[in-house]
């Protein structure tokens, strides 16, 4: 009989506690509202993928079935193994890999050191530079790829992932200009107490401003990393060997081999789409701080 009693003890301490939380009732009902808003928003961005991953386990004739169903009636993994003798993924997926991993580090490197000379070496014509060096920007890739496919041919690159990795890795304008941002935010009175300890500028930056650029150095990681992993224009250009392709290309052309087989098609493109689904998953917290922090620099 301590039920009534209870309830009624809850219902009068929900909007006690909530009052000591600085939460008035109309104020909670409007968080409510919102966070069940964003909950609906969030399985409408996710249901794509999840119906992906699942159709990869139905037989065609249950992708099309009218009413459509999420969840397959018969499991197989046909797609797979269609997947798997179809095209190169393992190759592919390590192609992928290894050119985003060393785009990824080569230009955290020469993002880093760019960032750090335009931001605290003043030299002759720095500004006008940087300028330039932003204005590349606005110049949308596809203008650049003749004049960058006869330059690596000169250099004997195509069709090789040189012409990948060494263009992506020495030039990276938006990462330059991120990190610039942050250095720039850092107080120079360290620097100069640094320097009274006798410290070199080498030594300053290695061990004290790399270390403050952790955060934006992992959003642009995970930034660069994305960008490689999904890149379909540039090694469409550079590359014609199979045992070259990255996984958007082997993807590619697994839809030409199986353009009809939506269960193979999706389970290829599950594979491509997997990686990144769990690099999200566990730096999505990174993500958000980086894009935040840069989000509030001037």
């Amino acid at each position: 009989m301590s039920t009534p009693t209870t309830t009624r003890n809850n219902h009068r301490s929900m909007p006690e506690a909530s009052e000591r939380r600085g939460l008035n009732p109309q104020r909670l009902a409007g968080r409510t509202i919102l966070h069940a808003a964003l909950a609906a928003c969030a399985v409408l961005m996710a249901l794509p993928f999840l119906w992906m991953l699942l159709s990869s386990f139905k037989p065609v004739t249950e992708i099309f079935a009218h009413p459509p169903a999420l969840f397959p009636l018969e499991w197989t993994t046909e797609g797979y193994e269609k997947a798997f003798t179809g095209a190169d993924f393992v190759r592919g997926f390590w192609n992928s890999t290894y050119i985003a991993v060393t785009v990824t580090a080569i230009s955290l490197l020469t993002s880093s050191m760019a960032a750090y000379a335009f931001a605290r070496i003043e030299f002759r014509g720095s500004k006008p530079l940087f300028m330039v060096f932003l204005a590349t920007m606005m110049v949308p890739a596809q203008l650049t790829i003749i004049p960058l496919y006869i330059i690596m041919g000169w250099f004997g690159w195509i069709d090789t992932h040189a012409a990948l990795i060494v263009p992506a890795a020495l030039f990276n304008a938006f990462g330059v200009f991120l990190m610039r941002q942050y250095v720039k935010g850092i107080p120079k009175e360290l620097e100069e107490a640094a320097e009274l300890d006798g410290a070199s500028r080498f030594r300053i930056f290695t061990t004290m401003i790399l270390p403050l650029l952790r955060t934006p150095l992992t959003a642009l990681g995970i930034f660069t990393f994305l960008g490689q992993w999904n890149n379909f224009f540039g090694p469409l250009i550079f590359l014609n060997s199979d045992a070259n392709f990255t996984l958007p290309l082997l993807v590619n052309q697994f839809k030409g081999q199986y353009g009809a087989d939506w269960t193979a098609l999706m389970a290829a493109t599950t594979l491509a789409a997997g990686p990144l689904l769990v690099l999200f998953g566990v730096a999505q917290r990174r993500i958000v701080d980086g894009i935040a922090l840069s989000g509030s620099k001037s």
